[in-house]
């Protein structure tokens, strides 16, 4: 008798075990999805993350000259996540009319250099291959697969303002990176 007692017992042991065991069950439960929610997130995060543009103020719209291209900088902040980076952007203008400009990437549609303006030949030259673009960016030579990379404009009270979009080099459509 004792024996049957002792295998059975009054069920206190057994109640205790399966409290335990589904406890620890619950504990281990919640320290992988404390563990895994960010891991989960920094890699299905960034499919479901939309980009915020931001629009740099470039220059007054009435101290660039007509006809000529002008090689800027500007001031943008990068934002990831928690890490905010100031960086300088180089931007080519080029005004036509008091409210027509053109903005163009300074990156080369080729491979990626940064080109130039010649004010003798009044073509952007790119000094790595030699591509040659004319004022309105179109290609005149060279092995580069397409025209130059504009950039969205709008003008407000006098003031221009350029949203950064880097594009894919040596493709011959316009894919943003």
């Amino acid at each position: 008798m004792d024996e049957a007692n002792s295998t059975t017992g009054n069920g206190t042991g057994s109640t205790r075990r399966v409290f335990l065991q589904w406890g620890t069950g619950i504990l281990t439960f919640l320290c992988g999805l404390i563990v895994g929610t960010p891991l989960i997130g920094s890699f299905a995060g960034p499919a479901f993350r939309t980009m915020k543009t931001s629009w740099i103020k470039v220059a007054q719209i009435g101290e660039l000259p007509i006809g000529e291209p002008v090689d800027l900088k500007a001031a943008d902040v990068l934002m990831d996540a928690y890490v905010r980076e100031s960086v300088i952007r180089h931007l080519w203008v080029t005004k036509y009319s008091p409210i027509n400009v053109t903005v163009f990437s300074p990156i080369c549609t080729h491979l990626g250099c940064h080109f130039n303006w010649n004010p003798a030949s009044r073509h952007f030259e790119c000094p790595c291959h030699g591509s040659v673009y004319a004022l309105d960016g179109t290609v005149l030579g060279g092995p580069t697969p397409r025209n130059l990379d504009t950039l969205p404009t709008r003008i407000e009270n006098g003031e221009l303002y350029v949203e950064w979009i880097q594009y894919k080099s040596g493709t011959p459509e316009k894919v943003p990176v």
